[in-house]
C-alpha cells in the first residue's frame, strides 16, 4: 500500500539526517532536551538498545538501562527534535531484532557480546570498523 505524494513530502521534511547507524543490542548514549520550568537542559540516557521500530518519520527506538537495581526502558521517537544527538558506546553482536528477554535477565546474564570498536562520532552514517590489534615488532619496543 503506496502512500499518497504529499504525506511522502511532508514526512521527509520532517526526517532528520545526522542518525548514526545503530541497531538493537547496541549501547548508546541519547541526549535529550528536557525543560524544566523555564530553562532547558540536556540530560543523557544511556543504555542497550532493545528495539528499533519502522523506517518512516514515525520510527522509534527503545532504550533499556539499570538504574539502582531497578531496569528503566525509555521510548524515543527518532526523527524528534527533542533528541539533541546519539552516540554509540559499543557495538553489540545479537541475532535478534528484538531484545525483549533481556528484560527476565539480571546481572552478567543480560550482557550482550559486543565488539570493541572504535566509533567516529562526527561520521553519521556506516558501521564503526573493529580496533585491529597491531602486533609489537622488535623495532617498536623502548631501550633500556
Amino acid at each position: 500500500m503506496s502512500t499518497h505524494p504529499l504525506i511522502r513530502a511532508i514526512e521527509n521534511a520532517c526526517r532528520r539526517d545526522n542518525i548514526p547507524d545503530f541497531r538493537p543490542g547496541d549501547s548508546v548514549r541519547v541526549h535529550t532536551l528536557i525543560k524544566e520550568g523555564e530553562k532547558e537542559r540536556v540530560q543523557v540516557f544511556e543504555g542497550v538498545c532493545i528495539d528499533r521500530r519502522s523506517s518512516s518519520a514515525c520510527a522509534s527506538f527503545t532504550v533499556r538501562k539499570i538504574s539502582y537495581g531497578v531496569g528503566v526502558e525509555r521510548i524515543f521517537p527518532l526523527h524528534t527534535s527533542r533528541i539533541e544527538k546519539i552516540e554509540i558506546v559499543q557495538r553489540g553482536r545479537v541475532r535478534r531484532a528484538r531484545l525483549n528477554y533481556l528484560r527476565e535477565l539480571q546481572g552478567r546474564a543480560a550482557r550482550i557480546k559486543g565488539e570493541r570498536t572504535v566509533v567516529d562520532h562526527d561520521h553519521a552514517g556506516g558501521r564503526a570498523a573493529p580496533e585491529a590489534a597491531v602486533p609489537a615488532t622488535a623495532g617498536d619496543a623502548p631501550s633500556t
